[in-house]
């Protein structure tokens, strides 16, 4: 299997980039080709600008995602881009690892999808959910936060962590057709002894190993939603 890790953490010696590191050893281990896109090492830029594009089908007004679609049919998008799209494209699991931000992603992830999910390869019109793109890929978050894990449940004083990365784990990744697997949390990160770190990163490599018969969460499927995407009536009986 063909792996991409999408790392977004500056410090290379935090837990973050740890979870990484097991990650790559141990799919490494298992045979699989595993590639890593660090975006804070590799000074990845995450502002969308018109500066991706070569050059623009309306140098007048700048429609971002009119101007992606263009420059994909016409191969004119800036070399990084065209770089990540083309791991992504190859990859067979996506795996981002990140810490969480403000109930979010760092900026610089957020940027990378802003920038390499682009419109007419991995969505466009109808082309969502299981239609999408990248449909038959697996994408997998592995998230780390200094909150306890009573905070982000449901009922819990923040909520459902969950529910706080639906605009990552569906509205990004199911969006573009991803069987999205049942994401990672490292709870209490900078709190806990290394013992607690050390069961973190143990629960980490079993998932790994056992990665094919992790659960996916459930996603829109287009076949439930009429032309205009409102739901279709349900039969009954």
């Amino acid at each position: 299997m063909n792996i991409l890790i999408v790392h977004a953490h500056p410090e290379l010696k935090s837990f973050t980039s740890a979870l990484k590191s097991e990650a790559v050893e141990v799919l490494r281990g298992l045979g699989h080709q595993v590639e890593i896109s660090d975006l804070y090492a590799s000074d990845f830029v995450a502002t969308a600008s018109a500066s991706d594009f070569a050059d623009r089908t309306n140098p007048e007004y700048l429609v971002y995602a009119l101007e992606q679609r263009n420059a994909v049919a016409r191969h004119t998008l800036s070399a990084d881009i065209e770089r990540e799209i083309e791991r992504v494209k190859q990859c067979d699991l996506l795996i981002l690892t990140f810490p969480l931000f403000w109930f979010s992603m760092p900026a610089i992830l957020k940027g990378w999808i802003d920038r390499v999910f682009v419109s007419g390869v991995f969505y466009g019109g109808r082309r969502i959910y299981d239609q999408g793109g990248m449909v038959g890929k697996k994408a997998l978050v592995c998230t780390t936060l200094g909150g306890r894990e009573h905070m982000v449940t449901e009922g819990g004083i923040h909520g459902d962590l969950k529910g706080m990365l639906r605009p990552l784990l569906q509205g990004t990744l199911g969006y573009a057709g991803f069987e999205v697997l049942e994401p990672f949390f490292a709870y209490h990160v900078p709190y806990v002894e290394q013992s607690a770190r050390q069961k973190m990163l143990e629960d980490w490599k079993a998932l790994l190993l056992n990665i094919d018969s992790r659960a996916t969460l459930a996603m829109p499927s287009l076949a439930d939603y009429d032309e205009t995407l409102a739901p279709r009536a349900k039969l009954v009986g």
